[in-house]
């Protein structure tokens, strides 16, 4: 973590609780577009905002299930994948997990996911990284929220995730019904009804389901 970046993280986004997950305080913005601007230069409207700066429904449901099921992931080695702000390894790691690795590119989400795991008092470790192409590297317990916001990434993201329950671990997504989550492949655990923006999804409420990967065999 740049002390840039983490400064960067402060500076515009505020340290909150949760509403749906009092347990977690989280940096978070005011609204995505004018951070967007600051990040990349531009708003355009067909890539997501910051991902790190907000708490996405998908990861929000995610969490909710972790922290109220900890046998979920207690005393195992837990991945989360595209992780944003660290919402649900931060959640694993105060539900017991023995690891939480927390894999993401964006720089500023590997500065907002330390800062985050700090102002829980949960232990995180933060990769930045692309590791789609690869595997979960020793994983038991794979979790991802809200990764199927596009074709190219649910295409990517179904592939190591089916290699990681390949290799044994147990997968759980958290997922708004996206239209790119390939719903065949999974059972569903739960569901919730997760409060968001309407700048996010223009909506006040989203129906947020977490699924969980069948094995090599039901799939």
């Amino acid at each position: 973590m740049t002390d840039t970046a983490a400064d960067f993280v402060r500076s515009y986004a505020a340290l909150a609780p949760l509403g749906f997950l009092p347990e977690i305080k989280l940096h978070q913005a005011d609204e995505p577009i004018g951070l967007w601007e600051l990040t990349e230069g531009e708003y355009r409207s067909e890539q997501p905002p910051p991902f790190w700066a907000f708490a996405w429904a998908g990861g929000q449901a995610l969490a909710r299930y972790v922290l109220d099921h900890p046998e979920t992931v207690a005393g195992r080695r837990v991945l989360d994948l595209a992780s944003g702000s660290g919402l649900v390894a931060v959640a694993a790691a105060l539900s017991g997990a023995a690891s939480v690795r927390a894999v993401d590119i964006d720089p500023f989400s590997a500065a907002a996911i330390g800062l985050n795991a700090a102002a829980n008092g949960a232990e995180v470790s933060v990769d930045r990284a692309d590791i789609l192409g690869g595997d979960a590297d020793g994983a038991e317990v794979v979790l991802a929220g809200d990764v199927f916001y596009s074709q190219v990434m649910a295409d990517r993201m179904t592939g190591f995730l089916r290699r990681a329950a390949k290799a044994g671990a147990r997968v759980l997504v958290g997922d708004p019904d996206r239209a790119f989550l390939p719903r065949p492949l999974f059972r569903e655990l739960a569901a919730y009804d997760v409060p968001t923006t309407m700048a996010l999804e223009s909506v006040t409420v989203k129906h947020t389901r977490v699924w969980e990967l069948r094995g090599p065999a039901q799939a």
